[in-house]
């Protein structure tokens, strides 16, 4: 199955790519490996989730927040690529979290991200 229609399956949809808010660039290849630069959970250059998780914001939220970062990866992939079924496999997922002092569950949140590429590429 073509992964845009997997991504229509479970419901999600890319967003618009934003412009760079600085110097950098979405994605660098380097031989059959495309790096992406650090994505945020935009919609349109505005941040949709805003708060310290374990202080103001949940787990579950946090994870709805994450989740749109790796959507807002795999458009910037789109956008380079021309077709996100050019990609076999994702190598690495990093990601940061703003989080209450003495917080442990960040791994949970960014499976908000690693759930998505998991359902597209297994």
């Amino acid at each position: 199955m073509h992964i845009e229609a997997k991504l229509r399956e479970l419901g999600l949809e890319l967003p618009e790519v934003k412009k760079p808010a600085g110097l950098y660039v979405f994605t660098k290849r380097v031989g059959n490996l495309v790096y992406v630069s650090g994505q945020t959970p935009d919609i349109g250059s505005i941040l949709q989730y805003k708060g310290v998780v374990g202080e103001d914001m949940s787990i579950e939220t946090a994870q709805q927040a994450a989740q749109l970062a790796a959507l807002n990866i795999l458009a910037v992939l789109k956008l380079d690529l021309g077709d996100l079924d050019r990609i076999r496999q994702i190598v690495q997922v990093v990601g940061y979290v703003r989080c209450a002092k003495g917080f442990e569950d960040q791994p949970k949140v960014i499976n908000g991200a690693s759930q998505v590429f998991k359902d597209l590429w297994g």
